[in-house]
C-alpha cells in the first residue's frame, strides 16, 4: 500500500458516512439543534463546498457546484463556503433532499479521488501554501480537506442520531 492507496481510501470515508446516515424528513435536515446554527443540511452541503473550493484551487478545474447549483437553489450562499457564515446566513442553507446532499458530497469527493490518483510521492511534498508554519504540502492539504469533511459528517450523523 502506497500513500495514493491511503488516500484514496480515506477520501471514501466521509461519503461512506453520509450514505449511512438514517433518511431524514426536510424537517430534520434542516433542525439546528439545541437552537446550534449547523443544520445537517448545512453540514453536509459545507463539507461539499469546502472541499470543491480547495480541490479546484488544487487542479485548477471548474467546481462540481457548477454542475449542482441550480438543484440547490440556494442563491447567493450557496456559492460561499460557510466559513464564518453568520446565524442568519446559515439558517439560508435549507435542503430539503438528502440524496441531492449525498451526490454532492460524493462528487466532490470522487473528484478529490480521482485528483489523488494523479499524483506520485514529490507532488505530495510539495510546499503549496507558506502563509502557515510549517508550510503546507499538497499532502498535508488533502488531508485537512478531507478531515474536514469526516468532522463535519459526524457531527451531522450525531444530530440525525439525536432527531431519530
Amino acid at each position: 500500500m502506497n500513500a495514493n492507496d491511503i488516500l484514496s481510501d480515506l477520501v471514501q470515508r466521509p461519503a461512506q458516512a453520509a450514505e449511512a446516515l438514517p433518511e431524514l424528513s426536510p424537517e430534520q435536515l434542516n433542525t439546528h439543534l439545541g437552537g446550534h446554527p449547523n443544520s445537517i443540511a448545512w453540514l453536509l452541503w459545507h463539507s461539499g463546498r469546502e472541499i470543491d473550493v480547495q480541490l479546484s484551487d488544487l487542479t485548477g478545474q471548474p467546481q462540481q457546484w457548477e454542475e449542482f447549483r441550480e438543484q440547490f437553489a440556494l442563491g447567493e450562499v450557496g456559492d460561499t463556503v460557510g466559513l464564518g457564515h453568520t446565524p442568519e446566513q446559515a439558517a439560508q442553507v435549507r435542503v430539503e433532499d438528502q440524496q441531492l446532499l449525498v451526490d454532492y458530497l460524493k462528487a466532490t469527493l470522487d473528484a478529490c479521488a480521482e485528483y489523488v490518483n494523479t499524483l506520485d510521492d514529490a507532488d505530495l511534498g510539495e510546499v503549496i501554501d507558506e502563509n502557515w508554519t510549517p508550510a503546507v504540502t499538497r499532502g498535508v492539504r488533502l488531508v485537512s480537506v478531507v478531515d474536514d469533511a469526516v468532522q463535519h459528517v459526524a457531527q451531522a450523523a450525531f444530530i440525525a442520531g439525536a432527531l431519530v
